[in-house]
């Protein structure tokens, strides 16, 4: 069984910004998957579960797919509680956020290791007592000039960044799909090979 979770902040005001993202990547996941994400208040979150590659007489792979509805600072708590709620382990959990230290439109797959500064990832980690999740990083680029990054995940992506990015959601996606029906090292190979 998977868990992916997208990160970003409840709320119209902040459904278009950098930090929303994952969101965005789990609406993407949800709409192929032909699922609709409903509130769960046990577990404070916005989720969805199905089973995918279900073949004849194959039971396919479990998945829950969601979102918090706190703040990303405190993410932590709804995805802890979401992963109890469902007996799944950290190490089968996915989670997507945005990337300041990647160019717009990166993608990095990764499991473990530091949260560089995202405290999103800070509060996942601490609430789970584990950082041995994957991430997947979806690059945001650095704001321009002395632009402060708290204010430059806040703000929507410019006209010319939403041109591309339904495109790199779709690739986001793909990836994600890619981890859960032929594991990381080789999703991860997938995509480094093909994004040369």
């Amino acid at each position: 069984m998977y868990t992916i979770i997208g990160l970003g902040n409840p709320g119209a005001q902040y459904e278009t910004t950098r930090h929303n993202i994952g969101c965005m990547v789990i609406d993407e996941l949800a709409r192929r998957a032909g699922l609709r994400l409903s509130v769960h208040k046990a577990t404070n979150t916005t989720h969805a579960s199905a089973r995918i590659g279900v073949a004849s007489g194959q039971d396919g792979t479990r998945i829950v797919m969601g979102r918090s509805n706190s703040f990303m600072n405190v993410s932590g708590g709804p995805v802890s509680s979401l992963l109890n709620y469902y007996h799944a382990t950290p190490e089968n959990l996915i989670v997507i956020h945005d990337e300041l230290d990647l160019p717009f439109g990166s993608l990095r797959l990764k499991r473990g290791g530091g949260e560089g500064g995202h405290n999103g990832l800070k509060s996942i980690s601490q609430s789970l007592g584990n950082k041995n999740y994957i991430r997947v990083r979806f690059g945001i680029g650095r704001p321009p000039g002395r632009q402060d990054p708290a204010d430059f995940v806040l703000r929507p992506f410019t006209s010319t960044e939403k041109k591309e990015l339904d495109i790199l959601i779709s690739e986001a996606a793909d990836a994600i799909e890619e981890i859960i029906s032929q594991g990381l090292e080789k999703a991860t190979l997938n995509l480094h090979t093909n994004h040369k």
